[in-house]
């Protein structure tokens, strides 16, 4: 075994004896960990778990998981499941438990402790999808954990892919995802943007190991809030005149755009502006906190070019579009004709996959 091998694999025990609860986090069943705290920052964490992982794939699995930065790969993601959609990247359920540890472990160290905790709660979403339990839709149309002959839903049914050398410099991807979650967090340096991203829900609620688990519910709850405290006349720019049913710039739809439509944010009270950007940070501080932080003060930075619009009945519980947009960021939450199936994408048209880095 050569030197270079042998400091892979060190990497890799490393890292995962460090990060125990990942393990937890893919048993059906499981509750959904943080993950656990590094120093050295994202960049450096990240680093580490992507080689690590990499470092204990076959040459099989690591042609299935390695790819060039540039690769088509980048854009090969859907909210569609396994069996409707062709991924071509490593699928979890053909890991054996360390390896599906040490992928993610990736993706917990890209993400923040909430939004790796809400990634899981959907993949947990999918797994009571498949198995008919646990939710107030769950399962509705019956689910097949094996892909064949039909569309595949649970736990195993995601899978990774790291585009590029993982680099504390050089450009580099991880692109994690599956039925209803897509997460591409692109690095360049100090930097890392998590956009286009494609976070969703079905069920909406369910109940796991007694708790009640709403993956998207602070994003549903807080929208509503924010519609209601508007005034008359601020609903009235803020609501749209034609109904929106579905995503506008869903998965496929890169580099297309879309008018500004709604109330400006600078329309707004102080106290609504603070709830329009705690609503957004629903989906921005999915990302690590250093990424997130950089996005919330950008976005706060472009105040009077952002738009908040609305889309069907301000009533929590009704089946209502709302959308998000500035300069730098497109957030569209779209129940797809029930409360219980929840679609949502998040955009940056100027720096989707890190163009704009």
């Amino acid at each position: 075994m050569s030197r270079f091998s042998r400091l892979l694999l060190l990497a890799a025990a490393c890292v995962l004896s460090a990060l125990p609860i990942a393990a937890r986090s893919l048993q059906r069943g499981g509750a959904a960990p943080a993950p656990a705290a590094n120093a050295g920052g994202t960049t450096a964490r990240a680093v580490s778990a992507a080689t690590a992982f990499l470092a204990t794939l076959s040459d099989a699995e690591r042609a299935k998981a390695a790819f060039p930065f540039d690769s088509p790969q980048k854009t090969n993601w859907s909210n569609l499941p396994t069996g409707i959609y062709q991924r071509n990247s490593l699928r979890l359920g053909d890991l054996a438990p360390a390896k599906r540890n040490a992928a993610m472990a990736v993706v917990a160290a890209v993400l923040s402790a909430n939004g790796y905790r809400k990634v899981n709660d959907i993949m947990n979403g999918d797994e009571v999808l498949r198995t008919g339990g646990g939710g107030q839709g769950g399962g509705r149309g019956g689910g097949r954990g094996g892909g064949r002959g039909g569309p595949a839903f649970g736990l195993d049914e995601y899978y990774i892919a790291i585009l590029g050398t993982p680099s504390p410099a050089a450009p580099w991807m991880v692109q994690f995802g599956g039925h209803h979650l897509a997460i591409n967090v692109t690095i360049v340096g100090a930097s890392n943007v998590m956009t286009p991203s494609l976070p969703a829900a079905q069920p909406a609620s369910y109940t796991l190991n007694g708790q009640s688990i709403r993956p998207l519910g602070a994003e549903n709850d807080k929208g509503f809030a924010l519609i209601n405290a508007l005034n008359a006349g601020q609903q009235a720019k803020a609501i749209l005149p034609s109904r929106v049913a579905d995503l506008v710039l869903g998965a496929g739809q890169d580099g297309k755009t879309i008018q500004p439509e709604g109330i400006l944010a600078s329309e707004l009270t102080p106290a609504q502006q603070t709830m329009l950007f705690d609503l957004a940070h629903e989906w921005v501080g999915i990302l690590n906190d250093e990424g997130a932080n950089a996005k919330m003060a950008e976005l706060k930075g472009n105040l009077s070019r952002t738009y908040f619009a609305w889309s069907g009945p301000t009533t929590n519980g009704s089946v209502a579009y709302f959308r998000i947009q500035g300069p730098t960021v497109v957030i569209e939450y779209a129940p797809q004709g029930n409360v219980d199936h929840i679609h949502t994408i998040y955009r940056d048209p100027t720096n989707d996959y890190g163009a704009g880095l």
